[in-house]
């Protein structure tokens, strides 16, 4: 059996925002079964993972999070929410239809600023179902969040790599 693996290994910036590098577009296209191990995988970021714009109060500990279903945000502990729009950032999966996927993203990613900061992305997670599968266009969409935790004084613009990776089952 042919496997296809597709990495996509997005860039992270954060003022306290996070952004996945976008591969081309690609068009939705009809397959039969036949072509089924000749189509490629492939993923698209469509939207990037934002946490919008932040900073810390008296003792800098605290963290923001995304939920990728509802994408709802959630402030807790000595931060401030400067406003801004945050979102869940969204990927799209095509390939051959009907196929299921396995999706692999992380669980944590560190982020750093130039000025030697750091802080951390944590329970990076999805809103896909335990068995991911491609509809009868090859295509699957899919939302991804998680957690921004901030420990101590920390300022600056922030930058890490998220690589988020599909193949077929």
């Amino acid at each position: 059996m042919l496997f296809r693996r597709n990495t996509l290994v997005g860039a992270a910036i954060c003022w306290l925002l996070l952004a996945a590098a976008a591969e081309p577009s690609v068009a939705q296209t009809a397959y039969t079964a036949s072509d089924a191990e000749e189509v490629p995988l492939r993923m698209e970021i469509r939207t990037q993972l934002d946490f919008s714009r932040a900073t810390t109060g008296g003792s800098g500990s605290g963290g923001i999070s995304i939920d990728p279903t509802s994408g709802d945000k959630r402030v807790v502990g000595d931060i401030i929410d400067l406003g801004g729009s945050a979102l869940v950032g969204s990927a799209v999966l095509t390939g051959a239809p009907g196929r299921l996927v396995k999706v692999d993203i992380p669980l944590t990613i560190r982020m750093t600023s130039a000025g030697g900061g750091a802080i951390e992305i944590t329970n990076l997670r999805t809103n896909l179902p335990p068995q991911p599968k491609l509809d009868a266009f090859g295509s699957l969409e899919f939302s991804f969040g998680g957690d921004l935790v901030i420990k101590g004084s920390v300022a600056g613009t922030f930058r890490g790599r998220i690589p988020i990776t599909a193949e077929y089952e």
